[in-house]
């Protein structure tokens, strides 16, 4: 009797592992993706891995090594403490020269018996057009390079180290499962004419920027709307925009993303996949915007990147 017992047990271990061996292999079809679903899957890798390559670069947002705010006037800089800027130790001489910045226009002046190069030729003076001009000049000196930013009424030296250990000690961003759900039509209503938005940034200043139109777009059933950044006339729509995984999940101060311009009929889509983390969840040199109070979502965006992990 006992012996039929253990068959029995015996039998019903096998069922069950047979029945679960049926269960798993169920689940694996049904996870299978269709080919479209599959090249996009690809497409949203092949977009993030672009993303970390910009990101790692000798001047991506990892390469950032110091912000230095100017006085009016005269400011001496170089590694050495006396230097009104002092860029890092051991990366820069000890006194490379001085930037005058007088009603408006920076100017540079290097001292001499300093390898100091603009475009592969070296520089005793000259005048320097900040980032806004969309073509900075940049001056550089061994790994480090450098160039000057405008952030309302303030002039300022971005300084890069394409050496920097930001670059090196990356270990790469973590994103959420890529979900075809979160890739939505919307439709853009102009604002005629476009509007002017209010969009803060973490140094407390107010940046006026031009918004043509409202994305009006739908989640599971509900209506949602974003006022992206752009000129008519462009091709793509930057989003500065806030959700409820902010601080938790991904970054604190909030997340990026682009979308294309609409067509004739007024349509794009919004896929949240290519959301992505602000220059300042990675540096602290950064001069980044937030979300413009009518961006905020009161809901879980559980797509894109999550938080860079090394800068909590």
């Amino acid at each position: 009797m006992g012996c039929i017992i253990q068959i029995r047990k015996y039998l019903v271990l096998i069922l069950a592992i047979i029945l679960m061996s049926f269960l798993l292999s169920t689940c694996e079809k049904a996870r299978e993706l269709s080919p479209e679903e599959a090249a996009y899957v690809a497409e949203i890798q092949e977009w993030h891995k672009k993303r970390i390559d910009r990101l790692t670069s000798k001047t991506g947002w990892l390469s950032l090594a110091g912000l230095y705010w100017l006085k009016e006037g005269k400011n001496t800089f170089g590694s050495a403490s006396e230097n009104d800027i002092r860029f890092p130790e051991g990366n820069a001489p000890d006194f490379i020269g001085s930037i005058h910045l007088e009603e408006g226009i920076v100017r540079t002046e290097i001292n001499e018996d300093i390898n100091v190069f603009n475009e592969g030729n070296l520089v005793n003076t000259i005048q320097m057009k900040p980032d806004i001009s969309g073509e900075p000049t940049i001056l550089s000196v061994d790994s480090l390079s450098w160039y000057v930013i405008k952030r309302g009424e303030r002039f300022g030296i971005r300084l890069r180290d394409h050496e920097n250990e930001n670059i090196k000690n990356f270990t790469g961003i973590e994103m959420y499962p890529i979900e075809t759900t979160w890739r939505v039509q919307a439709r853009l209503e102009p604002y005629d004419p476009p509007k002017i938005i209010d969009v803060p940034n973490i140094m407390g200043n107010i940046n006026e920027e031009t918004s043509p139109g409202v994305l009006i777009f739908s989640l599971e059933g509900k209506e949602y709307r974003l006022d992206p950044i752009g000129k008519p006339e462009g091709k793509s729509l930057f989003i500065i925009f806030a959700d409820q995984t902010n601080g938790y999940e991904t970054y604190g101060a909030g997340r990026f993303l682009y979308a294309d311009m609409p067509g004739d009929d007024g349509l794009t889509m919004i896929d949240f996949n290519k959301t992505y983390n602000p220059p300042c969840a990675f540096t602290r040199f950064a001069t980044c915007p937030l979300p413009p109070a009518q961006n905020v979502l009161p809901i879980r965006i559980t797509a894109g990147e999550k938080k860079y992990a090394p800068h909590e």
